[in-house]
């Protein structure tokens, strides 16, 4: 397929993504008005919207009602009790059958609950409601299905609107992966966690394209317990600490103005349920995707496992279960921020530092240096790996997999749990960003040791040393990038080339950490030689032979003569003029001027093996 055609695809499924968020918005803000949308609306709608809002009585859900606790048993103020005027309902209400309810029922329980007075007359609601009973819901599922359309001026219009939402839903997804790739990395979420319902929803259902994310670490397995629960119709076992639970959570969140959220365990279809083979196919687009939704809204982090008050003990970084050690928590830092969660009096968050920073233990210094330090790793390969194999994953391929979205590709691979950790390595590489894979060939000092040679292996990755992202500080002014060459099914790189050039001094390795110096001979059209001097910031060999060189592409706002330096690959030209890579070397950028002007290096695709 061409690149033209691939391009053609990618615009098309983000179209389909930005018609599921028109479709859906529509849907949302027609049959919900609120005070802040009334702008541009007739006064009579305004007014009824006030009055609506007026309408909506105060609503308490406590640890007692829902669980049965004590609230002084619980140790997080936040999990406590929620009072407030939003349109929140109790558990049992929530647990309660359609069937049960009946038609007046379930619309009288409606009404109470946001603030109208409709009635069995009104034309097109009877039918819905009517549904909601002949599928057997419980009042959670029609509550959160019914509320976004619930002020709709044409009940007749809903059905075909929902119909009209799954459809575009099915569509977004369905175009967000072609063959082996997935072309769409931003796809939406498929569900959310309503907290007013207490249910697991479609997304399309609740207006918000990234509902606010929970991020936290799993605790150990012998800490956890399997439930199955109503709020996610008992469709799979939701594994949470034994000493918590999700409607402490669900307080939580409630009570720090939270309407629609997403929660990994209720949202993410998991192990165990009736549906494994659905889970299999779910999982290929939704985890590798899942890392977009972190960018777009303050993350709500548990430290110390799900719904745990926050705890930061002697050994709390030792643990493999610790938030700051997994793998997956890489990509769930915000680019507007998180709000710690479990929080208690005169806990870690509550402690005071010194006046040169330190608090009382090592322990809680390094913590809030941590929490200060937490930044999103974006366009940094070199950064990204090496925090990224100090980290811990249930699944080994997990590792790679929890980079994609953090890199900003246009196209990432789907996942498959099995998949041999070389062969998620090989598809994340033909997929990551020209830069990324730029960054892997012109500053890895190795070639590859499995398939590939331009660039490392995972298990290079894993093993050895990577190159510091800061002794490349100015390289985005030239663009280190390898391409995907369609046609071939190949890597290729465009920069200057020259070739015949001599190394020495580079053989010998050196103390680690200290650089070697060495040179370059060259000769011009007269058969003059040139000697240049170059330097190796690794400790990797370069024997003394003749190489070829590949060069940056310049660019013309950027004349190489005026870099400090100028990182180079050294390797072999060979026989059907592909490139071999052996190492890299850097030079400064006058003496790169220097070497192009002697040997008339110029600028050519070249073909890596």
């Amino acid at each position: 397929m061409s690149e033209s055609n691939i391009d053609d695809l990618k615009a098309a499924a983000d179209h389909a993504r930005q018609v599921w968020r028109v479709v859906t918005g529509k849907y949302w803000t027609d049959g919900r008005v609120t005070i802040s949308q009334c702008h541009g609306r007739a006064l009579n709608t305004i007014l009824q919207a006030l009055i609506d809002h007026a309408k909506l009585p105060e609503v308490t859900i406590s640890v007692h009602t829902e669980t049965g606790q004590a609230e002084e048993e619980i140790a997080v103020p936040l999990q406590r009790f929620y009072t407030g005027t939003k349109p929140v309902i109790i558990a049992s209400l929530a647990n309660t059958p359609c069937t049960e309810l009946g038609l007046h029922g379930v619309l009288e329980r409606l009404n109470t609950t946001l603030g109208t007075s409709y009635t069995l007359d009104t034309p097109g609601l009877p039918s819905l409601l009517e549904d909601c009973i002949a599928k057997n819901y419980d009042f959670g599922i029609a509550y959160g299905f019914l509320r976004s359309a619930w002020y709709t001026k044409d009940w007749s219009s809903i059905p075909a609107k929902i119909h009209e939402c799954e459809e575009k839903d099915r569509e977004m997804r369905r175009s967000a992966l072609h063959r082996s790739d997935i072309i769409e990395p931003h796809v939406y979420p498929r569900r959310a966690w309503d907290l007013y319902s207490n249910r697991v929803l479609p997304l399309w259902t609740t207006g918000e394209p990234y509902p606010h994310p929970i991020s936290h670490a799993w605790v150990d397995e012998n800490d956890r317990v399997d439930v199955w629960t109503p709020i996610n119709g008992h469709e799979w076992p939701v594994s949470i600490p034994k000493d918590t639970n999700l409607d402490l959570i669900r307080i939580e969140m409630l009570n720090k103005g939270l309407e629609y959220v997403w929660l990994d365990v209720l949202c993410l279809r998991q192990k165990g349920g009736l549906r494994e083979d659905l889970r299999a196919e779910e999982w290929k687009l939704d985890v590798p995707t899942i890392g977009s939704l972190y960018q777009w809204n303050k993350i709500h982090c548990y430290l110390s496992g799900l719904g745990r008050p926050l705890s930061v003990k002697q050994d709390y970084f030792d643990s493999d279960r610790c938030w700051f050690n997994r793998a997956w928590t890489l990509q769930e830092i915000s680019l507007h921020g998180h709000e710690i969660c479990g929080v208690t009096p005169d806990g870690p968050l509550d402690a005071k530092p010194d006046m040169d920073g330190n608090y009382d233990t090592e322990v809680l210094t390094t913590f809030h240096q941590k929490l200060q330090g937490l930044r999103r790793l974006e366009y940094q390969p070199f950064d990204m790996l090496e925090e990224m194999r100090r980290r811990v994953s249930t699944n080994p391929v997990d590792k790679i997999a929890g980079m994609a979205i953090l890199l900003r590709s246009s196209t990432i691979p789907p996942y498959y749990e099995s998949q041999s950790l070389e062969d998620a390595w090989t598809a994340f590489m033909n997929t990551t960003n020209g830069l990324m894979r730029g960054d892997l060939f012109f500053k890895y000092p190795e070639p590859g040791n499995a398939g590939a040679k331009w660039r490392p292996s995972w298990d290079q990755v894993l093993e050895k040393s990577l190159p510091k992202h800061d002794i490349c500080k100015d390289s985005y002014m030239y663009m280190f990038c390898v391409g995907k060459h369609i046609a071939a099914d190949g890597d290729l790189c465009q920069g200057f080339s020259v070739e015949n050039g001599f190394v020495r001094g580079l053989a010998v390795l050196g103390s680690p950490g200290t650089h070697r110096y060495g040179e370059l001979l060259v000769e011009d059209a007269h058969r003059i030689q040139h000697v240049l001097n170059v330097t190796a910031t690794h400790q990797y060999p370069i024997p003394e032979d003749t190489y070829t060189l590949i060069g940056p592409e310049e660019k013309p706002y950027r004349p190489i003569e005026l870099e400090d330096w100028v990182q180079w690959v050294v390797g072999r030209r060979l026989s059907d003029e592909s490139f071999e890579k052996l190492s890299v070397l850097t030079m400064g950028g006058d003496v790169a001027k220097r070497m192009l002007d002697v040997t008339g290096g110029e600028e050519r695709v070249n073909i890596l093996v």
